[in-house]
């Protein structure tokens, strides 16, 4: 028996519904370890058929999708066909609801989402696609381990053409903010608690607001490559952009709205979107 490991073989920026938190935004990062026996090259697996077919097996999973704990008490979810709905019930911001191609949500059959629930539903996928002489997949999710600011978000890209169109996925992502050449961990901290689990609406994707049971709700929708897209959520969970919500614009508006209150000052700011990838601007 031998082992073969990659660490950090690949990201999951996924959303997952949680009872208290609502809708969050996560990156995780996951470790994989192959055990087997040795094929003729004298190898449990080439590494670069696991930096390939492994990684895309993985990322076909979950990754950018909603990923919804179907056991929870405070879930509704409904299949159409092709067509999936979910609700979210919480005392605290009402209802959550979303439409989408059923590709787009991903029912695990747990209470709660959290790495230890998701491993085995990765590692039973991973098992498809390895060769006979593995004899077992293990995998490792977690969090990237952030020193600085950072945040929790969700959105979607109507004109993407790949899987960011899905309305629903989201990111945990690192915010740098400098002033003049200087680090401003205060003024990172700052957006950081205001875009705590939020979800980053473009006005135009709005479809209605309205009331019911005291809470103020946004429903937003489009058309996209893969289908229609729908999202219903408290409106005090949002965030609005007169723009899609790309990363290179979310850095822009950022260091523009931080430009207003020092306008004598330059402001840079270092947005991330999940792990170690982001985009600058400069005000």
């Amino acid at each position: 028996m031998a082992s073969l490991f990659v660490e950090q073989l690949t990201v999951i920026d996924f959303s997952y519904l949680c009872p208290e938190r609502g809708l969050v935004g996560e990156s995780w990062l996951v470790d994989v370890v192959l055990d087997g026996s040795l094929n003729e090259q004298g190898m449990v697996f080439d590494f670069g058929n696991v930096k390939k077919d492994i990684k895309q097996a993985i990322d076909s999973t979950i990754d950018h999708t909603l990923v919804v704990p179907s056991k929870s008490k405070a879930i509704q979810l409904v299949d159409h066909g092709d067509i999936r709905e979910v609700m979210l019930e919480t005392s605290q911001n009402g209802i959550l609801h979303c439409q989408a191609p059923s590709a787009a949500i991903v029912p695990i059959p747990v209470d709660v989402i959290t790495p230890s629930t998701l491993k085995a539903v990765v590692e039973e996928h991973l098992k498809s696609v390895v060769p006979d002489n593995v004899d077992s997949v293990s995998v490792n999710l977690y969090p990237q381990s952030i020193q600085e600011a950072y945040y929790h978000y969700s959105h979607g890209l109507k004109k993407h053409h790949g899987d960011c169109q899905r309305i629903a996925h989201g990111h945990r992502s690192p915010l740098k903010v400098k002033l003049d050449g200087q680090t401003s961990p205060q003024l990172a901290s700052q957006w950081a608690k205001k875009w705590q689990d939020i979800y980053l609406v473009t006005e135009a994707d709005i479809l209605d607001e309205f009331e019911n049971k005291g809470f103020r709700y946004i429903k937003c929708g489009y058309q996209a490559p893969q289908g229609y897209f729908e999202l219903t959520i408290n409106k005090k969970c949002c965030y609005f952009f007169q723009t899609d919500t790309t990363v290179e614009l979310i850095a822009q508006h950022l260091a523009q709205e931080i430009k207003k209150d020092y306008p004598s000052h330059q402001v840079t700011v270092h947005a991330y979107e999940g792990y170690k990838k982001g985009a600058i601007a400069t005000a």
